[in-house]
């Protein structure tokens, strides 16, 4: 038996590989600078602590807007690489995140390129016809109007899979 595979349809899918594509050319500039070991997706907690000093995982959390577990993952995975350093918070059931001396010692590089990338991409929306943060404001205003749950439940009613 032979069965359709439906996640050979995507319409988002070349987004989600542009975004992979323009992260791998920001992680060469770490590497053309010798900043071994950083993630092009951590650069916006780092440079967050460096402006506003150590916070709880769950400030940090709310700053970045993130969930709370996906950003305690986040954060054990850059102290695992040296770039961040847990302590004890105000009780037991809280840990701060603070920068280490390693990514203190870059942090002005990674504001560098994060200025530079902003810039870069002005740049470039400024060749479209149609930007893509003007698209991202649009669908943010399209989901206020109806949700996307309440459009994806639409949708497997009307397969009758509901």
């Amino acid at each position: 038996m032979t069965t359709t595979d439906p996640t050979r349809e995507s319409l988002w899918r070349p987004l989600r590989l542009l975004q992979a594509r323009m992260d791998s050319d920001i992680g060469r500039i770490y590497a053309d600078r010798q900043i071994e070991g950083l993630k092009p997706s951590w650069v916006m907690e780092l440079l967050r602590l460096h402006a506003e000093g150590p916070m709880t995982i769950k400030d940090l959390a709310e700053s970045v807007r993130r969930t709370h577990s996906a950003l305690s993952q986040k954060v054990a995975a850059m102290r695992a690489a040296g770039w961040v350093e847990v302590a004890e918070g105000v009780d037991a059931r809280t840990r701060t995140v603070g920068l280490t001396d390693r990514a203190r010692s870059v942090v002005d590089q990674l504001a560098a390129e994060w200025r530079a990338t902003e810039a870069a991409l002005a740049e470039l929306e400024a060749e479209l016809p149609y930007p893509l943060s003007k698209v991202v404001v649009d669908i943010e205003q399209a989901l206020e109007r109806r949700g996307f749950h309440e459009r994806i439940v639409a949708k497997l009613m009307e397969a009758g899979e509901g």
